[in-house]
Parts: C-alpha cells; sequence; structure tokens
C-alpha cells in the first residue's frame, strides 16, 4: 500500500480564504499562504504535500457576533443553534470584496503556483503544469442585490459557484439551521428574487450551491434550474439526521439530473450523534460515502472537505492528511478508478457539463 501512487484531489469546498482574511492583513494572509504556518487546515505546503491539485475556494461573510459559540454548542448530542440576522449589504460586499482581493494576490505572488480558473479547461491545465487551480465559490449571496448587477461584476472576476444562503436567512431564500436532529424541512423556499438569481446562474454557467439551503429552496433550485444538480459539501441524512445534510429524495434528484455531492468531512455531519468533535473515526466517512455511491452511483460522489470551517476527523489532521483517506478507502476496497473518479475526476466532470469545455 505504500507504494500504490498518489492520487490528486480536486476538493469541493473550502474557507480558506476566511481564514486568511481573518490575519486582518491581506499581505500577511498572502505570506500565509505561500510559505505556510498560518495554522489552518489548507496552504500551498500543505496542498503540494497532499495531493489537492485545486478546489472552490468559498467567500464567506461571518455574521456579527450572536454571544454564542456554534463550534461548542455543536459538541452536543442535541443542539439548534440561533440563526443570525440578514447581514447589510454594504458589509457583506466589503468582506467579499476583500476575500477576493486575497486569492488575486496569492495568485500574483505565487510565480505560477497558484492559479484562479475559470473554466474546466484552466482547471486541467493547471493541474498539468502542477499549479493548484482556484476556483472562485461564494457562500451566502448577501453581497448581492436584488438588481443582481454584482454577480455580473463578480462574475468576471471569475466567480463560478454560488450558494444563494449560508445557514442564515438572505433576500433570496432560507438556510438550513445547525439543528441536531432534525428534517432539512425547516421553512420556506425561495423568494422571488431568489429565483430570479437561479435563472441569472443559469445564463452564466454558474453552479448554483445546494448544500445551505433548506429543503423547500432545494425542491425550488430543482425546478427552475436547467443545469446538474449540485450540493458542494453535504452529507446522507439517513446516516447523521442533521438539518444540513440530504435526504435520499434529494440524493435522487442530483443523480437524476447528472450532478453530484461532495462528501463534507465536517464531523457533526458524519457521526450518528451529531457532535462536532475531532474524536471521530475516518470509518464515519466510509460510511457515508458508501450510502451516497450506493445512492447516486459512483460518477455523482466527490470531496467537499470544508476545510477551515469545521472539524474534520483528528487522525485526517488537514490537506496533508488526504492521502490517508485515500489509503484508508483503498484498504476499504476501493479501486483506484473509483477513487480517481471521487477525488478529482467526478468535479470536473459536472463543471464541464455546467461551465462547458
Amino acid at each position: 500500500m505504500t507504494n500504490a501512487p498518489q492520487i490528486p484531489v480536486f476538493d469541493g469546498h473550502n474557507d480558506t480564504l476566511l481564514r486568511l482574511n481573518q490575519r486582518g492583513d491581506a499581505d500577511r494572509g498572502v505570506r500565509a499562504f505561500l510559505e505556510g504556518g498560518f495554522g489552518g487546515h489548507v496552504d500551498l505546503a500543505k496542498a503540494r504535500s497532499g495531493g489537492l491539485v485545486g478546489g472552490l475556494f468559498a467567500i464567506f461573510t461571518p455574521s456579527r457576533d450572536l454571544g454564542v459559540d456554534y463550534i461548542e454548542l455543536m459538541r452536543s448530542a442535541r443542539y439548534d443553534v440561533p440563526l443570525p440576522e440578514k447581514l447589510p449589504l454594504g458589509e457583506a460586499q466589503a468582506a467579499v470584496l476583500a476575500m477576493t482581493s486575497i486569492l488575486l494576490r496569492i495568485e500574483r505572488a505565487s510565480n505560477g503556483a497558484v492559479a484562479i480558473c475559470r473554466s474546466a479547461a484552466e482547471i486541467h491545465a493547471a493541474m498539468e503544469r502542477n499549479a493548484l487551480a482556484a476556483v472562485l465559490h461564494i457562500e451566502g449571496a448577501e453581497a448581492i442585490g436584488p438588481d443582481l448587477d454584482a454577480l455580473h461584476v463578480l462574475h468576471a472576476a471569475g466567480l463560478r459557484s454560488l450558494g444563494p444562503v449560508w445557514s442564515r436567512p438572505t433576500i433570496f431564500g432560507h438556510g438550513a439551521p445547525f439543528r441536531f436532529p432534525s428534517s432539512p424541512d425547516t421553512g420556506p423556499g425561495l423568494t422571488e428574487a431568489g429565483r430570479r438569481l437561479v435563472r441569472e446562474c443559469d445564463a452564466l454557467r454558474i453552479v448554483v450551491d445546494l448544500s445551505h439551503l433548506n429543503e423547500a429552496g432545494f425542491w425550488d433550485v430543482a425546478e427552475l434550474s436547467t443545469r446538474p444538480l449540485v450540493a458542494t459539501h453535504s452529507n446522507a441524512h439517513a446516516l447523521t439526521p442533521h438539518a444540513r445534510n440530504l435526504t435520499d429524495r434529494q440524493l435522487d434528484a442530483i443523480r437524476d439530473s447528472g450532478g453530484l455531492v461532495g462528501l463534507n468531512f465536517a464531523t457533526c455531519f458524519l457521526r450518528e450523534d451529531g457532535r462536532m468533535t475531532a474524536d471521530t473515526p475516518i470509518d464515519a466517512m466510509t460510511r457515508h460515502l458508501d450510502h451516497l455511491i450506493g445512492r447516486l452511483g459512483v460518477d455523482h460522489v466527490g470531496f467537499g472537505s470544508d476545510f477551515d470551517g469545521a472539524i474534520v476527523p483528528g487522525r485526517l489532521g488537514d490537506a496533508a492528511g488526504l492521502p490517508r483517506l485515500i489509503a484508508h478507502l483503498r484498504a476499504h476496497g476501493y479501486d483506484d478508478a473509483t477513487l480517481e473518479k471521487i477525488a478529482w475526476r467526478n468535479w470536473l466532470a459536472v463543471l464541464e457539463r455546467i461551465w462547458g469545455a
């Protein structure tokens, strides 16, 4: 097993730009990513060590302080984390611009080691020259007004994937709360503005990420969108009844659309008891992968780590630990052809189906 070739990984979700932005200075954030040492799950050295060749780099605008630690609340066996209120447009736009700037500066300062990719062909090209392929994603569309002007500006800057909501409400819809145990059917779906947003994303060939939408919003997107359905970082509700996980009926709809689900490494979405703790075996990931593949088929499952945004199994650690996950899955019985599909080929295939080649 030690002589098995390293399989590259394209990851559907990380929150690394948020971690870098929280350093308070863009130049410090850029250096931390390129030189290492900022303590997160993903930097250039960890990516290279773990075979991480690219992924969707999320921009997420933090909520104002609610006076609660939602990670700490999710260490319990039952919880219902209070949802923040909507964010003001100007506050969200400032955060989105700051994190977009960090990614642009990383690309410029990397001397070709990092490439912002706007097409599947650019991802393939980056992989061939051993550059990290970064796709700009926004998690929660608070920076976009009802006129959708900002959507077109962000698309021109490289935006290729968008979640209409995080778990708080926006003018576009309602997110699934951090609630365990719970059905994902937690409230109303898309607003009329949300329906316009989905149609415009379809026209621009922007991925509409379903991962934080509640169930009603999911079905609204499924009805409206003409593109494959994608949940960048979600797991199976049948195994972990968290409001953020997807029911088998939702998984069937994603399969039937030719879409994809990215396995979320966050332990609260993996464990049967819904707890957020690093003391979680990698077998919990295998259980969800087995279920997702059994429901979706092997061509419609990938990774959506949630690195830098959650607690992941301690044995995995960070991006440098990805070969341990691959080795575990190989020992579990996945052959290399299956592993390559899950690790990167399925992601590139669904992006090609949505973006075009």
